[in-house]
């Protein structure tokens, strides 16, 4: 549904006297990301990594500095604003922060109507209609239409984002840290749901997260990101169960434990990942410390290695 293609997001450092381009910084230097209906991908990686960018992107709310977006054999990246409505309509966001993502000074039966408004043509009473069906698939009521969103929770807040998100019957949503700022029990119920509309409306998620236990649970494919590329992907299976770049492996070992004799198995695993990035760091990173191109392992599974394809 979805390819992109060698993606590069550079953006310019700037000094001297006259303000001139004296380097960049590599945000995203090329990424290769396909996303295929009714699936769920993650995009996991450290803060910096670029993973966020690359959604932006996405979403067309960054400019590229080099490669493609193809949609449904559309490149997008190459479109005026005022030719991608219809690519705007089928791509939406989960934001991270419920509270600052949703206008205080609206009314729920506003914020949730606003995508229907630019995108529909619809009367006053069936936009409301579709308010309250779209409420209903959240598990909210008639009586939410007319409150503001500081009178609600945060897992309440983030149940009207996804409400707002699914309003036009999108193909694909980026989902940016969508339940970071939410208590584990309102976690689990967010994306219990987020689950049960995937498969009611066949909709693609971009899950992006530094959390692997959520991204464990919720992603059919793994994208693992590290300075600005890709450094492994495969199903949720290959990365969980053989995970190859010491990068992965760190931030596997890192997943916290509350069982007692699990984290200190955890502990000597870290130990054990630690000491393997010591000693085979040129194995995954050449000497300017950039990453090598992927190289495929199986099918399914690719590692960014020395030997990679490029």
């Amino acid at each position: 549904m979805l390819k992109i293609e060698n993606l590069k997001v550079h953006y310019p450092i700037r000094g001297g006297f006259f303000n001139t381009i004296k380097s960049y910084v590599h945000a995203v230097d090329g990424v290769d990301i396909e996303i295929e209906s009714g699936k769920t991908y993650g995009l996991i990686g450290e803060s910096g990594s670029g993973k966020t960018t690359v959604g932006k992107v996405i979403l067309g709310l960054e400019n590229t500095t080099a490669g493609n977006i193809i949609y449904k054999d559309t490149d997008v990246a190459k479109k005026s604003n005022r030719k991608k409505i219809a690519y705007n309509k089928d791509v939406q966001m989960i934001f991270q922060d419920a509270m600052s993502s949703l206008n205080p000074r609206r009314r729920i039966i506003d914020i949730i109507s606003e995508p229907i408004n630019n995108f529909e043509n619809l009367s006053q009473e069936e936009t409301k209609a579709r308010v309250l069906e779209l409420l209903s698939i959240v598990g909210m009521g008639e009586d939410v239409l007319y409150k503001y969103p500081f009178e609600f929770s945060g897992g309440q807040r983030q149940r009207i984002g996804v409400a707002r998100a699914i309003a036009c019957n999108p193909k694909l949503i980026v989902a940016d840290e969508p339940v970071s700022a939410l208590d584990l029990s309102v976690q689990a119920q967010v994306l219990n749901f987020m689950k049960k509309i995937q498969k009611d409306f066949n909709i693609s998620y971009l899950f992006i997260s530094h959390d692997l236990g959520v991204v464990k649970h919720m992603c059919d494919y793994i994208y693992i990101m590290y300075r600005g590329r890709i450094v492994e992907r495969g199903t949720r299976e290959d990365i969980y169960n053989n995970p190859q770049h010491i990068y992965t492996k760190r931030l596997i070992a890192a997943i916290p434990s509350t069982n007692i004799d699990k984290a200190k198995e955890t502990v000597k695993i870290r130990e054990a990942v630690e000491k393997e990035y010591q000693e085979h760091y040129n194995d995954y990173f050449d000497a300017d410390g950039k990453v090598y191109a992927l190289k495929k392992l199986t099918e399914t599974h690719y590692v960014a290695m020395k030997g990679g394809e490029e």
